[in-house]
């Protein structure tokens, strides 16, 4: 099944990480759900979701993982 939203940017998420995968799996659904976050499935911090950063607007400079503003 094709990733719905946009995977993180290399240099906020390493594509290289043992918990890739279940990073975009967590973000996925909770995009899917209409959740503003998840929990990492690593650590248990709470993430933005990509949506909740368009809903914002523009890029906070905090270095979020899903921010949908950066340059390719």
């Amino acid at each position: 099944m094709p990733n719905p939203t946009p995977p993180p940017h290399p240099s906020r998420c390493d594509p290289s990480r043992d918990d890739y995968q279940a990073i975009l799996a967590a973000h996925d659904a909770a995009v899917a759900q209409g959740e503003s976050s998840y929990r990492d499935p690593s650590t248990g911090l709470t993430v933005l979701t990509v949506a909740t950063h368009l809903a914002r607007g523009t890029c906070c400079e905090s270095g979020c993982r899903h921010c949908p503003y950066l340059e390719e």
